[in-house]
């Protein structure tokens, strides 16, 4: 058993938050365009680690105890690629100087579905666990952000 003040579910809605502040940021059109390159590879960067730590050590974790799941997690996983591959259309867009408003709105609008979905799905099954030492680790990698003040991956 672990001692976590925090629950696992709580961290994750913290992570998606700050997730979907970054994405925001990416939409605001403040930025030239040089910096918006550096922050939305910054941004996929980020958010490619979050995905596959919940992808290699979370969903396991709950496969394992709640084998009900698989369902959702699978779906969740395809998201993950769809994800993925909105954010590849991005990277192509931004290298070639094209305007990335579109993708970035798409992007967002398919984010935000996802992160809701796996809030309410998960959340609360996350918050009951009481994972040994192993299995808190590979959830706390899942579940946290550590981005730093220049919004690259810590």
């Amino acid at each position: 058993m672990t001692d976590r003040l925090l629950a696992f579910g709580t961290q994750l809605i913290e992570t998606h938050d700050r997730l979907r502040e970054m994405l925001s940021d990416l939409r605001s059109g403040r930025h030239p365009r040089r910096d918006l390159r550096t922050h939305c590879l910054a941004f996929c960067a980020t958010l490619t680690g979050h995905h596959e730590a919940e992808d290699g050590d979370a969903f396991p974790i709950l496969a394992r105890d709640h084998p009900a799941l698989a369902p959702v997690l699978d779906e969740l996983s395809r998201d993950h690629l769809l994800i993925a591959d909105t954010m590849t259309r991005l990277r192509t867009l931004l290298a070639s100087d094209e305007d990335v408003g579109v993708e970035l709105a798409g992007l967002a609008a398919l984010l935000e579905t996802h992160l809701v979905y796996e809030e309410r799905k998960l959340v609360d099954l996350l918050n009951a666990l009481r994972p040994d030492a192993g299995d808190a680790a590979r959830l706390t990698r899942a579940t946290a952000l550590e981005v730093n003040p220049f919004g690259l991956p810590g």
